[in-house]
């Protein structure tokens, strides 16, 4: 499992590959939020999301050998992406299984990073992990996982450790640390940084109304699944379950988890981009939705939100700016 001296790794083989992205704020929307709010744009990480910083992390850690051979990774975009990229860096062969239903920008940037795309039908039930399996036995690709991967979880991880040292430098040590949740790999690798910074700040998970798996599960004790995985535009964090490895990290780190309505996320990107001049896509703007308009949950004088991912179709990011600007 990952730990602090993992991440601390993954940050050297990151240095001068990843962007420090910045934290940016704006008085209108501490206004709305009734607090002050820091949003940690991940948005500008290169391939448009975090997950740039696990994908190099994993990819970096791989042995001559399993480089040869060449890795295989499931996503619906941001994932793929980051893999695919860090692949392509390091002169890997990549295969990206995505669902067909998956934003066709994440699909066509996947390919034009250079990754065979292979997809499957995620609304007609079709299992990505059998498919993943076979492929990789089949092939002898090295299977890179959104999540549930150590070398993943601890690439993730980097990005706690710019967050405590961007919010120190704002005056912010202590507070809720909201973010947007999938499986729970940004999410756990933030809180073991912090942790192991020994900080005062708490993660937060924040999910999609009806996608809050995560949110139950730290609620019940137990991992929970939802009862469908796709039909909801926040499609970068919608997994069936919380990870086996990240889910007892988040059990023993994180605060309870916050849901959100897929109109507050459509009402953040909005306002991402109104007052802070950045683009995120519906499942990166949870955290700040969370941040803006359900306060009562939060604790502070401060609140940190990501803003984990900016790759969005131009028609959806068109009618949140319609609807809400």
């Amino acid at each position: 499992m990952s730990n602090f001296a993992m991440i601390q790794a993954a940050a050297a083989r990151l240095d001068g590959q990843a962007r420090v992205t910045p934290m940016l704020s704006s008085p209108f929307l501490d206004e709305i939020a009734g607090r002050r709010v820091l949003v940690k744009a991940e948005c500008l990480q290169h391939t448009g999301s975090f997950k740039f910083r696990g994908g190099w992390a994993a990819v970096s850690a791989l042995s001559p050998a399993e480089r040869a051979r060449g890795v295989i990774a499931y996503s619906s975009g941001n994932h793929a992406q980051g893999v695919a990229a860090a692949a392509k860096a390091h002169g890997v062969a990549a295969v990206i299984l995505m669902p067909a239903d998956a934003p066709q920008l994440k699909i066509d940037n996947t390919r034009a990073l250079g990754a065979e795309v292979v997809l499957y039908d995620r609304a007609g039930g079709e299992d990505r992990d059998a498919i993943g399996h076979d492929l990789a036995q089949d092939r002898g690709l090295t299977l890179i996982k959104p999540y549930d991967e150590p070398e993943v979880i601890a690439g993730q991880g980097t990005t706690g450790l710019e967050i405590a040292e961007q919010a120190a430098a704002q005056g912010v040590t202590s507070g809720d640390v909201l973010v947007c949740c999938g499986g729970g790999g940004l999410t756990s690798g933030i809180a073991l940084a912090l942790e192991g910074l020994g900080s005062d700040l708490r993660v937060r998970p924040v999910e999609p109304k009806g996608f809050d798996d995560v949110a139950r599960s730290l609620a019940s004790g137990e991992i929970q699944t939802n009862a469908q995985i796709s039909g909801s535009i926040c499609d970068a964090i919608l997994t069936p379950a919380p990870g086996a490895l990240t889910f007892p990290v988040l059990q023993r780190l994180c605060g309870a988890g916050i849901t959100v309505s897929e109109d507050e996320a459509m009402h953040a990107m909005a306002l991402a981009f109104l007052r802070l001049k950045i683009v995120i896509e519906p499942g990166g703007a949870v955290a700040l939705a969370a941040a803006l308009f359900h306060g009562d949950k939060i604790e502070g004088n401060a609140v940190i939100a990501l803003a984990t991912g900016g790759n969005v179709d131009a028609a959806l990011f068109q009618r949140a700016l319609s609807t809400y600007a």
